[in-house]
């Protein structure tokens, strides 16, 4: 759960050591099922000791969903839920659970045939749905995952991941402060022909961006992940795993066009166009998956 000042992400993601070294032991000890049911009772006590996030659920199922009070605090604890079962779930599969779940993959050909090539290629996510709990299955193809993910986010679980051994299925890749290091490991891995990662719905406080419609109000998306993708000069996929039942999900690609553009400004347009088309689509088909706990829209326009 992401950590915020309101109006922009700070990097930092809630939960940390002790929260993730809770459910990997639960789930290795006693399994999936257990967790679950200690989360009924978790996601109790976040919504009155994480103020913040809840405010920005609420106002999202208020004003961008349209719901009514009642029916706003239902929601909340859904939404709640359905953050913490992605992450009970991305951890059991990472520990080798996988075999416990159904996944569906919603692949058309073109996707299929580039997934299955020697060509590097990038692809941007979201922090909706459970994008993590794919990651192992990109293996089928041969390739390496390698997710970009700034410091903050990631160092709060890396000692629990790497201790219970769940990171065998991507290479993460970490942005800095101010360092450019980062673009350099992604050109070298997209030239090896392997996966590179990006999510592409969520600006830190310094990061340049630009104003789109997004669910009927203006919000503001991260240019950087578009323009190093468009820059790159490799395919661009989007991709989704959607949680579609008990332990079942849907894995949901989308091939980008922005190729078919010439310049580069023009391009990196088009892939925050599309992108923030194919997001909406998914979001308002399963919007307690949404996952941005901060105050992602500018709701006084």
């Amino acid at each position: 759960m992401a950590q915020n000042d309101d109006k922009g992400w700070s990097g930092k993601s809630r939960g940390g050591f002790l929260g993730y070294l809770i459910f990997v032991k639960l789930i290795r000890s006693f399994g999936v099922r257990v967790a679950y049911v200690l989360l009924s009772f978790v996601v109790v006590y976040f919504i009155p000791f994480a103020p913040s996030a809840t405010r920005s659920v609420w106002k999202f199922s208020r004003i961008i969903l349209g719901k009514g009070r009642c029916a706003s605090f239902f929601f909340l604890y859904r939404n709640f839920y359905s953050l913490g079962r992605a992450i009970i779930d991305k951890i059991a599969v990472n520990q080798g659970k996988y075999n416990q779940y159904n996944f569906d993959f919603s692949e058309p050909e073109d996707v299929k045939k580039l997934l299955n090539s020697r060509q590097g290629v990038v692809i941007i996510g979201a922090h909706f749905g459970n994008w993590e709990v794919g990651a192992p299955f990109f293996g089928k193809y041969g390739k390496k995952m390698n997710v970009v993910m700034m410091n903050l986010e990631f160092e709060g679980i890396r000692r629990v991941l790497e201790l219970n051994k769940c990171l065998d299925a991507f290479n993460v890749i970490t942005i800095e402060g101010d360092s450019l290091e980062y673009i350099f490991k992604i050109r070298d891995a997209l030239a090896r022909g392997e996966y590179v990662s990006l999510q592409g719905d969520r600006i830190s406080r310094s990061e340049k961006h630009i104003q789109k419609t997004f669910m009927g109000k203006s919000a503001s998306f991260p240019l950087g992940p578009f323009v190093i993708a468009s820059r790159m000069n490799v395919p661009v996929v989007f991709f989704f795993a959607e949680h579609v039942g008990f332990k079942r999900y849907k894995f949901d690609f989308v091939l980008s066009s922005y190729n078919d553009v010439n310049q580069d400004k023009q391009r990196e347009k088009f892939l925050v166009e599309e992108y923030v088309k194919v997001l909406e689509d998914r979001v308002k088909r399963y919007p307690e998956q949404w996952y941005n706990f901060y105050d992602f829209w500018d709701y006084e326009r």
